[in-house]
């Protein structure tokens, strides 16, 4: 096994460079319609190339990267074209009559790809120190079905249909359970066991259901801004198709579906920041934010007096999972619940049914995402320098990994909203909107889980800072004070996050662009 610090040397791999950097100029000269498949190709493609140099850990790793690098530029130059008003689209494959696999960009899927894209290069970064840190096995087959979670990703932001949402949707639960359980030992088994069977039998059981009886009474399933259902449903039939697609598009994690999230946590620390920031769960909550405005709307829903119960639901979720990540000594456990609960934000604001609201969720999708991923790179590191996994380990670490550390706080922060970190901007506007349209239960749940979070993050920056190493922390080999910060590739990364976690605060504008040309 190479170490971590070494250089992508091989002839090959500056071949493929080069390659790759004329094959993204081509890509960049391509019509709309034919980016946004190459969104979702450059992925796959990767996964295809990875184990065939898996046998030459550098060159597998350089396609990782420059392929992230490709379609991170690739996602960019699609928003510059959104940006101008265009609506790329492309239909892949007609199934049936009324029912085609079909790819198009709108404000939301936009942000959500950019989100994603642009994640897979700071985490690929992280799984090169993580992976060679650790002594992971199967690192190749890692890398592979990373690759392949990040085009399913690809492919649920920017479907242009319910069918086709739903089918990239158990790509992504197919292509991360062998993340999941990476490690195969009983641990990992059991917990990719509750994974896989809560996560299909929620979407085959209510998703599948619900997008049947959208079609039956829409007779479409195209995105459509203002909903689909606009004129078509109201009442009881509304209720039970906004119940099945809440807890049919169980990735979203609202309890009691949502013990497939801690349950995951058994899996290497680049897929839990997988899980949590780049993909799983942000397809979860998206999906819902996307089933509230494009096939319901807003307005259809607020007209109808449904969304109540479902803000009842996810300010429950948002308090009882804060409770739970306040008796968790495991540091992911404790990471998992605060997911939990910081996805019910979205579902919050997608509840309260105002375009205010629905700003102020897309920009927490995208505040979350460069915080968590922060908050789980930097477990991952602790765990890589230090071997410590419980916050009562934690005792004085801040004085060895300063650089972990401070980018902890940072992300800490961001998860209790307060500036100048991104999850500021989120928690405003949905604030504002919820006072604004007079959903008090929703200011209440988002003041109390404020005080919530505070109580789960900020002791662990005491301990990091202001306290010195306990008995349990150690002073020697076996981890408390006898290590560094962990490797460089690692510590890259999770400044990385933590400044873009600081830089979405200060120049919000594009997220905020994209976010309200959604409800426009």
């Amino acid at each position: 096994m190479m170490p971590s610090t070494a250089l992508l040397s091989e002839p090959s791999a500056l071949l493929m460079s080069a390659a790759s950097a004329s094959g993204a100029r081509a890509l960049m000269a391509a019509e709309p319609g034919t980016l946004i498949v190459w969104a979702v190709v450059v992925p796959a493609l990767a996964a295809v190339l990875i184990p065939l140099v898996g046998r030459w850990p550098n060159v597998r790793e350089a396609v990782t990267l420059v392929a992230a690098a490709a379609l991170f530029a690739l996602v960019v130059q699609i928003a510059a074209l959104v940006g101008t008003g265009a609506r790329p689209e492309r239909i892949l494959l007609e199934v049936a009559p009324g029912l085609d696999i079909a790819l198009a960009v709108e404000p939301l899927g936009m942000l959500f790809a950019l989100i994603a894209s642009a994640l897979w290069i700071v985490n690929s970064i992280y799984s090169i120190g993580y992976m060679r840190a650790n002594n992971e096995p199967r690192q190749t087959s890692f890398y592979v079905y990373f690759a392949i979670a990040i085009a399913s990703t690809m492919g649920v932001a920017l479907a242009g249909n319910l069918f086709t949402l739903f089918l990239f949707y158990e790509a992504l639960t197919l292509s991360t359970y062998p993340l999941v359980t990476h490690k195969r030992d009983a641990e990992a088994k059991a917990g990719g066991r509750t994974y896989l069977l809560m996560l299909l039998g929620t979407s085959m059981l209510l998703f599948l259901p619900a997008i049947v009886a959208t079609a039956a009474i829409a007779g479409t399933l195209d995105f459509t801004p203002g909903g689909i259902l606009k004129g078509k449903a109201e009442g009881t039939t509304t209720l039970i198709l906004l119940a099945l697609y809440a807890f049919g598009i169980g990735k979203a994690a609202l309890m009691p579906l949502h013990r497939w999230l801690p349950a995951a946590m058994v899996a290497p620390t680049p897929v839990s920041a997988l899980l949590h920031a780049v993909a799983v769960v942000k397809a979860g909550v998206f999906a819902i934010l996307k089933v509230v405005v494009y096939v319901f709307g807003i307005e259809t829903l607020a007209t109808s007096g449904q969304g109540d119960w479902l803000l009842a639901v996810a300010g429950a979720t948002v308090i009882i999972a804060s409770l739970y990540a306040l008796a968790s000594d495991n540091l992911k456990r404790r990471l998992a619940y605060s997911t939990v609960s910081q996805l019910a934000y979205v579902v919050l604001a997608a509840a309260i049914l105002t375009p205010l609201s629905a700003v102020g969720a897309a920009l927490h999708i995208a505040a979350h995402a460069v915080s968590k991923i922060t908050l789980f790179f930097a477990a991952g590191a602790i765990y890589t320098a230090a071997h410590h996994t419980n916050v009562s380990e934690l005792d004085g670490i801040g004085r060895r990994m300063p650089w972990t550390m401070g980018a902890f706080v940072v992300g800490a922060l961001s998860m209790i909203g307060l500036p100048p970190t991104a999850g500021f901007l989120g928690k405003w506007f949905i604030l504002s909107a919820a006072m604004t349209a007079g959903k008090w239960l929703a200011v209440v749940v988002l003041l109390a889980s404020t005080v919530l979070n505070a109580a789960y993050f900020l002791p662990i920056v005491y301990r990091a800072f202001f306290c010195g190493p306990s008995d349990r922390a150690g002073s020697s080999g076996g981890g408390g004070f006898g290590h560094g910060e962990a490797p460089w590739p690692i510590v890259v990364a999770l400044v990385a996050t933590a400044a873009g976690t600081i830089a979405l605060f200060l120049f919000p504008e594009p997220a905020l662009r994209l976010a309200r040309a959604m409800v426009e």
